[in-house]
C-alpha cells in the first residue's frame, strides 16, 4: 500500500547519479537487493524516477515520513538490516554520486478545497 502523501509532511528526496550506460544494471541490482530491505524497513515509497532533461543518469527515489524521529528510526533499521550490506557492495561500482534532501510539504491556501 502506497503512503498517502498528504499524511506525511517530510519527504526523503534521494538522487543517485549512476555511471554512464549502467542505469539498467543499477535498477536490476536495486530492485533485486535493496527493495526487499527497503520495503521491510522504510515501507512503500512515494515513487521512483529517472532524469530525462538536465543532469542525466540520475535515479530519484522519494520516501515519506511523519516526522524526523520516524525518518531516523526507519533509516537506522535499513542501515542495520543484515541484507543491506549485499546491496551496498553490489551497487558501489554503479553509483557515482548521491544527494539526499529532507523536504517538508507546504500547504498553500489556494490549493485548499473550497466547499
Amino acid at each position: 500500500m502506497r503512503p498517502e502523501p498528504s499524511r506525511y509532511p517530510l519527504v526523503d528526496h534521494r538522487v543517485y547519479t549512476i555511471a554512464l550506460r549502467r542505469m539498467n544494471e543499477f535498477i536490476e541490482v536495486f530492485d533485486r537487493l535493496a527493495m526487499p530491505v527497503l520495503l521491510e524497513t522504510l515501507g512503500h515509497p512515494l515513487g521512483f524516477h529517472v532524469s530525462q532533461v538536465g543532469p542525466l543518469n540520475q535515479f530519484v527515489h522519494l520516501w515519506a515520513y511523519e516526522n524526523l524521529a520516524e525518518y531516523e528510526r526507519r533509516s537506522a533499521l535499513r542501515d542495520s538490516h543484515p541484507a543491506f550490506a549485499a546491496y551496498l557492495k553490489a551497487s558501489e561500482h554503479l553509483i557515482v554520486a548521491q544527494e539526499n534532501r529532507l523536504i517538508r510539504r507546504v500547504e498553500l491556501p489556494s490549493l485548499q478545497h473550497r466547499g
